[in-house]
């Protein structure tokens, strides 16, 4: 493999890394392996710490195709814990607040999911790193900080139910860039007439690959110890 030219790895990122955190261990252990100091290394699309699955890390030259990649279609499986809000909407934070979902049907879901589908607006989580005047948003969360957040506009191109039993509900959802997951199991909480929060969050494709063709940082250093064939 010619790091330096330029190659696009697919990876599983790990349950609690942060995206930075696999990209500087893959620059690590490429630079570890040419004996090299500096090496280009990005991905293309975060995913949040609480969030597993497809993330492309490209290297050297192959930077240049980072943002080709972030506007091809995601697609997700998201787990929503219905009835139970959190601030950040996912499993970051504690409960803050409770609702009734004794009325929550699969029909009624089926129902509300149709107001989501197409081109939609949407208002990031107040934790992200959206910056507003030079800050990321989730710092003036930290601090308790009010923020207003613009709208953004995205489309989804499928949800869709894949189980349901109270008060979990879990779908596939295809979308494109800068949709926040967090945010569309709030609002689906919202449009239930109760509250909902993520508690897994698998993103299974971006464009044309797949989880099943994306490898561990342990397949990754198995790779680099494998002697490298001749041109």
């Amino acid at each position: 493999m010619d790091f330096i030219e330029g190659e696009v790895l697919y990876f599983n990122k790990p349950l609690h890394w942060t995206s930075f955190s696999l990209v500087n261990k893959v620059r690590w252990l490429i630079s570890k392996q040419l004996k090299i100091k500096k090496i280009k290394v990005g991905h293309a699309g975060t995913l949040d710490p609480l969030a597993t699955g497809v993330m492309i890390v490209c290297t050297g030259r192959a930077t240049k195709k980072i943002e080709s990649f972030q506007y091809q279609t995601k697609e997700y499986v998201a787990t929503l814990f219905l009835g139970a809000t959190t601030p950040s909407f996912d499993l970051e934070h504690e409960v803050d607040e409770e609702f009734p979902t004794n009325h929550i049907t699969r029909e009624l879901i089926e129902e509300r999911l149709q107001q989501f589908i197409g081109t939609i607006e949407q208002i990031p989580p107040v934790y992200s790193a959206i910056k507003v005047d030079g800050k990321r948003a989730y710092q003036y969360a930290r601090e308790g900080t009010e923020v207003e957040l613009a709208s953004k506009t995205l489309v989804i191109d499928e949800l869709e139910i894949l189980s349901f039993q109270l008060p979990l509900l879990q779908l596939r959802i295809v979308c494109s860039k800068g949709t926040y997951i967090r945010a569309l199991a709030r609002d689906i909480g919202q449009a239930l007439s109760s509250g909902a929060h993520l508690t897994a969050l698998t993103r299974t494709r971006i464009g044309d690959c797949t989880i099943d063709q994306c490898m561990t940082l342990e397949d990754f250093e198995q790779l680099l110890k494998l002697p490298q064939k001749e041109p």
